[in-house]
C-alpha cells in the first residue's frame, strides 16, 4: 500500500543539523545511532538531490532508501526523498526508513510531524515497528529531545507495545534532570499505571523529586509514607532527596525525623553522592551528633569521603572546639591521598588560633608542608592580635625565605605597626615591600593613613588620601576613612574633611555615625550649616546613617545664624529619615519659636517634650520663662508647670520666684500659692518681691476662675500640625534634601 504524504506541509526553513554517518542497514544499527546537533550546515544542492533520485530510480529498495536518507543532512531534501519514494508503485516503506525520517524530524523539533509519521508506521504495521519506536524513544531521551520522546510515548500507547519499567524510568529521569514541568512527569507515571506495571523504588524516587520541584512538599512526604503500600522500601536515594529538600526549605526538624527513619530501618547508603550531599547540610546546621554518626556509617560502607565532605566535617569539629579531632581527620585525608584544600587548612588554623594554640598552629603548617599563603596569613594576623610581634616577625621572615608571601602578608605587618603608632617601622617594611617588587595597594595606603592619623599627622594622611584617590578604582577602607575624617575634624580642618566625605560618598562608601556627627558639628559650629545640609543627600546615597546628633548640629547651626524659620525644613527631613526628636532637638525648637515670637508653638513643644519624659536644659528653660514673664504669658504653660515641678529637678529657687511672681501678676493666685508651698517644702525662702506680692494679694478676691483657661489660649494643634505649618510657611532658603 502506498503511503499518502500529499497533505504534509513542509516548512520553508528547516533548522540545520547533522546525523552520524554510519548507514542503517539493520534495526540494531538504528538503535546505536547518536544524534549531534550542528549549526551552519549547508543545504544539499539540487544537483546532489537529483543524483540521489537517479540512483534510487535504478535501485529503489527500503534498505537503499534508508542508506540515502542517512547520508542526507538536509531535512527538506530528506522529506522530498521520502515523499518521492512513497509515490512510487509497488514501494512500501520499512521500519528503517520511518526511523530515519522520524529521527530527523525529531532532531529538528518537528513534534507534530513526528506524531503523524509514527501513527502511519503503526497503521501500516511495518515489520519490527515496535523496536523502531523503542529506538526512537531511546534516541530522543539520550539527546535531551524530551518533547519528542513524550510524543513517541503517546504513539506507543496506541500500539500493542509494552514498555518495561526501566524504559519508563529512563524517561522520568531525563525529565527530572532537565527540570521539565510536573505535568509531563505525571503523564509518564499515569502511563505506567495504565500499562499495569508496578513502579519500583527508582520510579517513586523520581516522583518524589518531581513533587518537591513543583513545591508540593506535603504530597512528596505523603508519597514517602505510602512507599510500603506499593511494595517498595526507601533506599539511600530516597533519603537523600527528602532530607536535602526539607533542609533547603528550612524544615530541619522534619528532616531529622526522616533521618531517624533511615537509622531505624538500618538503611546504609553505599554510594558517595548521598554522604557528599547530606553531611555538608548538617555540618552547616552544626548538628555534630548527626554528622558524626553519618561519617561513621560512611566509613563502614567503605565509601571514601571527598575533599568537600572532609572539609565540612573539619569545619564542624572546629566550630565545636574539637580541633584535635579535626587535625586527626586531616591526617586521615593525607593518608588516603585526598589532598586538603586551603579551606581545610584555614579551618584548622582558625581553630588553633581561637584556642590560642599559636605555636601548635605554626607546627601544624610546617608538619603538613603547607605551601598556600592564606593559612599563613591567618596565623600571622592571629599572632599580631595576640600582641606577640617578635613571633610574628620571625614567622614573616620564614614566609619570605620560603617564598610564601603576597601583598596581604606585607599589609598585615604594616597595618599592625600603624595601628600601634609605629609608623617609622611600618615605613621600613614598606621599603622592603617595594624592593621585593610588591606594589602597595589600597590596603597599604589605608594602613599608612591610619598610622599618620594616630600620630596626629593629618596633613600627611590627607596627602596619602589624595595620592590614592588619583589611582582609578582604589579606595581606602572604611576604618581608615573614619579615622581620617575624625583626625581632620580634631585639627579643625573641617572643609578638608567635608571634601573627603564628598569624594568617598560619590563612590558609595558609608561613613560611621560618630565621625559623621563630628563632621556635621564641625561644619555647623564653623558657620557652614548650609553646606552641612547639602551633605545630607550624599549621606543617604552612600548609606551613611544620619543620626539625631547630626541633625541637631544642623538645627543649632541654623539657629545660631538667626535662621530659626528654617528649622522646620530640617525637622521634616529628620522625621523622614526615621530620627527621633531628643531633648536637644526640643530645646532648639523651643528657643527657635521663642525667638520668632511664636508663644503657642513654644508652649506646645515644651509640653510635648515633658510628656515624652525629656527634661529641658536650664538655659532653654530660663530663656522660655523669661520670655513668657516678659509677655505676661506664663499661664499658657500651666499644665506643663505641674509636670515640670513634680517630675523634673531642673527648677531652682530663682525659677520658683519667677513663676510665682508672674502667676500672681497674671491673676493665678491659687497656682502661685501651690508653687509657694512646694518651694517652702524644699526649704527655699521666697525673695522679697515675691513675698510682697503674696502679702499684697491676700486681701484680693481669687480671680483664677475669671481668667481664660490654658486650654483656650493654645490651639489644639499637634506637634505634627505645627511642623507642617512651619514647613509650608517658611520663608528661608530652599535647602532641597
Amino acid at each position: 500500500m502506498v503511503i499518502k504524504l500529499s497533505t504534509l506541509k513542509l516548512p520553508k526553513k528547516i533548522p540545520n543539523w547533522v546525523c552520524s554517518k554510519p548507514s542503517l542497514s539493520s534495526l540494531s544499527g538504528a538503535c546505536r545511532i547518536q544524534i549531534i546537533p550542528e549549526t551552519n550546515q549547508p543545504s544539499t544542492p539540487s544537483s546532489d538531490f537529483d543524483t540521489k533520485i537517479q540512483f534510487l530510480k535504478n535501485k529503489l529498495h527500503p534498505e537503499t532508501l534508508a542508506t540515502v536518507l542517512d547520508s542526507t543532512t538536509d531535512l527538506d531534501s530528506s522529506l522530498k526523498l521520502f515523499k518521492w519514494a512513497s509515490l512510487q508503485k509497488k514501494f512500501h516503506h520499512s521500519a528503517d526508513t520511518y526511523f530515519q525520517i522520524i529521527l530527523k524530524l525529531g532532531m529538528a523539533g518537528k513534534v507534530e510531524e513526528i506524531e503523524g509519521f509514527c501513527n502511519e508506521m503503526i497503521k501500516e504495521k511495518c515489520p519490527n515497528y515496535e523496536q523502531v519506536l523503542l529506538a526512537l524513544l531511546d534516541a530522543f531521551v539520550r539527546n535531551s529531545r524530551l518533547s519528542e520522546a513524550l510524543c513517541v510515548l503517546s504513539c506507543i500507547n496506541l500500539s500493542s507495545l509494552k514498555l518495561s519499567i526501566s524504559e519508563f524510568n529512563q524517561l522520568l529521569g531525563a525529565l527530572i534532570k532537565e527540570k521539565k514541568e510536573f505535568k509531563d512527569v505525571l503523564f509518564v507515571y499515569k502511563e505506567i499505571v495504565k500499562a499495569g506495571i508496578g513502579p519500583n523504588i527508582d520510579t517513586l524516587n523520581y516522583m518524589i523529586e518531581a513533587l518537591f520541584a513543583a513545591n508540593r512538599v506535603d504530597a512528596a512526604l505523603d508519597q514517602y509514607k505510602r512507599l510500603h503500600k506499593k511494595g517498595c522500601n526507601p533506599n539511600g536515594r530516597t533519603f537523600q532527596i527528602i532530607i536535602g529538600e526539607l533542609v533547603a526549605r528550612g524544615r530541619v526538624d522534619e528532616a531529622l525525623v526522616i533521618l531517624d527513619d533511615m537509622f531505624r530501618i538500618r538503611c546504609e547508603p553505599n554510594y558517595s553522592s548521598f554522604y557528599a550531599h547530606i553531611i555538608p547540610l548538617f555540618c552547616e546546621l552544626n548538628k555534630l551528633d548527626v554528622v558524626t554518626r553519618l561519617f561513621s556509617m560512611m566509613r563502614e560502607s567503605k565509601v571514601l569521603p571527598d575533599t568537600p565532605t572532609y572539609g565540612s566535617m573539619i569545619k564542624c569539629l572546629r566550630e565545636n572546639l574539637l580541633v584535635v579531632d579535626a587535625v586527626k581527620l586531616v591526617d586521615e585525608m593525607v593518608y588516603s591521598d585526598v589532598r586538603p584544600d586551603d579551606d581545610v587548612f584555614m579551618s584548622i588554623i582558625d581553630g588553633l588560633c581561637e584556642l590560642n594554640m599559636l605555636s601548635e598552629a605554626k607546627e601544624f603548617l610546617n608538619d603538613k608542608e603547607v605551601a598556600s599563603v592564606l593559612p599563613y596569613n591567618a596565623l600571622l594576623e592571629a599572632i599580631l592580635d595576640d600582641g606577640t610581634f617578635s613571633m610574628a616577625r620571625d614567622l614573616f621572615d620564614e614566609m619570605l625565605e620560603r617564598n610564601i608571601t603576597n601583598e596581604s602578608s606585607w599589609n598585615i605587618m604594616i597595618r599592625y605597626l600603624c595601628d600601634n603608632k609605629r609608623l617609622n617601622d611600618a615605613l621600613k617594611y614598606l621599603a622592603r615591600m617595594i624592593v621585593s617588587s610588591v606594589s602597595p595597594d589600597s590596603s597599604t595606603y589605608s594602613a599608612l593613613i591610619i598610622g599618620n592619623c594616630k600620630l596626629g599627622e593629618c596633613e600627611d594622611a590627607l596627602a596619602l588620601f589624595h595620592l590614592l584617590s588619583a589611582k582609578a578604582g582604589l579606595n581606602i577602607d572604611l576604618v581608615s576613612y573614619a579615622q581620617l575624617i575624625e583626625c581632620l575634624c580634631q585639627k579643625e580642618k573641617i572643609q578638608e574633611a567635608a571634601e573627603v566625605f564628598c569624594f568617598m560618598s560619590t563612590r558609595k562608601c558609608a561613613l560611621e555615625s560618630i565621625p559623621f556627627d563630628k563632621l556635621m558639628k564641625g561644619l555647623c559650629t564653623s558657620g557652614y550649616a548650609g553646606r552641612a545640609i547639602k551633605l545630607l543627600p550624599l549621606a543617604y546615597y552612600s548609606g551613611t546613617l544620619s543620626s539625631t546628633a547630626a541633625y541637631n548640629s544642623v538645627l543649632q547651626g541654623l539657629f545660631s545664624l538667626g535662621r530659626a524659620s528654617d528649622l522646620f525644613i530640617v525637622i521634616s527631613r529628620m522625621i523622614i529619615d526615621g530620627c527621633t526628636l531628643d531633648g536637644e532637638t526640643y530645646c532648639i525648637l523651643i528657643r527657635g519659636m521663642t525667638s520668632l515670637g511664636h508663644i503657642e508653638k513654644s508652649a506646645l513643644f515644651f509640653d510635648s517634650m515633658l510628656s515624652r519624659g525629656l527634661s529641658p536644659d536650664s538655659e532653654t528653660l530660663a530663656e522660655l520663662l523669661e520670655y513668657l514673664v516678659k509677655n505676661s504669658q506664663v499661664h499658657v504653660i500651666l499644665s506643663s508647670v505641674d509636670k515640670l515641678v513634680s517630675e523634673f529637678e531642673v527648677v531652682d529657687s530663682a525659677m520658683y520666684n519667677m513663676l510665682i511672681n508672674a502667676l500672681l501678676k497674671e491673676g493665678y493666685k491659687t497656682k502661685a500659692s501651690f508653687l509657694l508651698d512646694l518651694m517652702l517644702e524644699k526649704g527655699w525662702v521666697p525673695d522679697a518681691s515675691t513675698h510682697a506680692l503674696l502679702v499684697g494679694s491676700s486681701a484680693e478676691d481669687e480671680t483664677d476662675t475669671k481668667r481664660p483657661s490654658h486650654d483656650n489660649l493654645i490651639t489644639q494643634d499637634t506637634v505634627d500640625d505645627i511642623l507642617a505649618e512651619g514647613l509650608g510657611n517658611s520663608d528661608g532658603p530652599d535647602y532641597r534634601l
